[in-house]
């Protein structure tokens, strides 16, 4: 795989398990924390790399994110699989493509292409429309080979969600991983010598489709990032508190965090 040259900068859009926190209706002290960093929007982040943003799924919250967190372009989005809280905000992209003039590419395997072409027909059918709708660019991938977009290689990261697939994604030495209950071996395989590495931790609880606090520190300590960030966290999880349990090089992501990586290459 060509490696990525020059900084990268992540910023993470949200944080939060699929109902988000504060959750509705919800009296726990984390929905109702002070602490910012307890406040969490669906899960995605776009990462800006030669001179391109690219976004990893348009949540629920994407135009709230988009706005907050000043995402000025999307020249690509990707997507981890079809669940409503990582393909629900796909419409959000229209603007982007008024001011930038041009289609936008997604890319997703073919399964999750399916369903969100199935869920948003209006946008993917060819009949002319009286409103506007987003332009784009349809593109699956296999998740057995990498994907060059702009000439910046991307590696789809196969796990498993549950009794599903899900995908992650490696941009030179930063890979994310949200919404995994197992990692497989060859997955792990491809996730060494990295600088960022975003796990799924969503509570210390087990749970049938998403990893734990404690699994997700296992894979740290196999795998020995030089920085881990765990997102897709549910309320069960308190920032402040969460955070003084993890070793110093892990971390709890939070919306609006950034992340340079300078000089990125494998």
């Amino acid at each position: 795989m060509t490696p990525v040259t020059g900084a990268i900068r992540i910023r993470v859009l949200g944080s939060g398990t699929s109902a988000g926190i504060p959750t509705i209706g919800c009296r726990c002290g984390v929905c109702h924390s002070e602490d910012p960093r307890d406040n969490r929007l669906r899960p995605s982040i776009a990462v800006d790399v030669a001179g391109r943003t690219l976004v990893i799924d348009t949540t629920p919250d994407f135009r709230a994110q988009a706005l907050r967190f000043g995402v000025a372009r999307v020249d690509a989005v990707l997507f981890t699989h079809a669940h409503a809280d990582h393909i629900m905000g796909l419409d959000d992209l229209r603007p982007f493509n008024f001011h930038q003039g041009g289609e936008i590419p997604i890319y997703a395997s073919a399964e999750t292409m399916e369903t969100i072409q199935r869920a948003f027909a209006y946008i993917f059918s060819h009949e002319p429309s009286e409103s506007w709708i987003p332009r784009l660019s349809p593109q699956t991938f296999s998740g057995e080979e990498a994907i060059e977009l702009f000439g910046i290689p991307v590696l789809p990261l196969r796990v498993s969600h549950g009794r599903g697939t899900a995908f992650g994604f490696r941009i030179g030495p930063v890979a994310y991983l949200t919404d995994h209950s197992e990692i497989p071996e060859e997955t792990l395989a491809q996730l060494e010598n990295l600088e960022v590495l975003f796990l799924d931790a969503l509570r210390h609880k087990p749970h049938p489709t998403h990893s734990t606090v404690q699994r997700s520190l296992q894979h740290v300590e196999k795998l020995k990032p030089k920085r881990a960030f765990f997102t897709h966290i549910s309320h069960d999880l308190g920032h402040e508190r969460t955070e003084s349990l993890l070793p110093a090089h892990v971390r709890l992501a939070y919306d609006g965090l950034e992340i340079l990586v300078p000089g990125a290459g494998n």
